[in-house]
């Protein structure tokens, strides 16, 4: 190749890769830390039997940069189920966080909530709970610890007062497992959820789908969805947005690095 072609040649590439890292550094600073690490400024607690706000025991706490989940508190959990909830509703973005299960489980906790939490999208306003309401009316990115053997799947799907649709068919029961590893210990885990309003939702973990569905919408049957759906100016089911909460289910888990990147509708 001619000296003249060659170095014309590598100007342009030189660009296209300048463009390249541009835009991968662009598409980078557009996600948006929604935890600072210092306090819980923007984060609202919502205990069951508990006002809104009411942050009982510190449950809810921010120590070493973490947020930390606890009960140094509770002589007994006695079903007291906690959601902190980020200040801005949301409708097509992606999310993605660090998890990971510290400890022993707060006495009286349920069984089934050994190492398991869980990511709330598309809820309700948590001025609209009621004070004794276990869960907001949301799509529930399930999060569990391995047992020491066995498989455990974690990004499960859970459908607190909600349905949604897998394969054109409607689904009614309330937990639906991924196709994840099993991830033991204490070790940190990074959840990612892509959420297309009322339309296609996917939970993927180490990059991939390991859950994926559309349509989330309330569920007739559920009386805290029922309350919500007479307040509703529409006759549709569907969810095309709502609020983000992270849960306290008895089990201590720390979270880090909570980021929200807002997607084009």
């Amino acid at each position: 190749m001619p000296k003249t072609r060659r170095n014309i040649a590598t100007s342009v590439l030189l660009t296209l890769v300048t463009f390249v890292i541009a835009g991968s550094a662009s598409g980078e600073d557009k996600w948006q830390q929604i935890f600072n690490g210092k306090n819980l400024d923007g984060w609202t607690p919502k205990i069951r039997g508990y006002e809104l706000g009411n942050n009982f025991g510190k449950t809810f706490r921010v120590e070493d940069g973490l947020m930390k989940v606890g009960y140094d508190a509770y002589d007994e959990y006695k079903e007291r189920f906690g959601h902190i909830f980020y200040k801005t509703s949301y409708s097509h973005y992606r999310m993605r966080l660090e998890y990971r299960f510290v400890g022993e489980q707060s006495k009286g906790g349920p069984g089934w909530a050994y190492r398991n939490s869980g990511i709330m999208i598309h809820c309700q306003t948590p001025e609209s709970m009621t004070k004794d309401q276990k869960f907001p009316v949301s799509i529930e990115v399930q999060l569990l610890g391995g047992n020491a053997e066995g498989t455990r799947t974690t990004s499960n799907l859970c459908t607190p007062g909600t349905n949604v649709v897998m394969k054109d068919a409607l689904k009614l029961q309330h937990c639906i497992s991924s196709s994840s590893v099993t991830y033991r210990g204490d070790r940190w885990v990074t959840a990612e959820i892509e959420v297309h309003g009322g339309g296609i939702i996917k939970h993927i973990l180490d990059g991939k789908v390991v859950l994926q569905y559309s349509k989330p919408q309330l569920d007739p049957r559920d009386a805290d969805a029922k309350r919500l759906i007479s307040d509703r100016k529409t006759d549709s089911l569907i969810l095309e947005g709502g609020y983000i909460s992270l849960q306290s289910e008895s089990h201590p888990i720390e979270f880090r690095k909570v980021e929200i990147l807002v997607l084009d509708k």
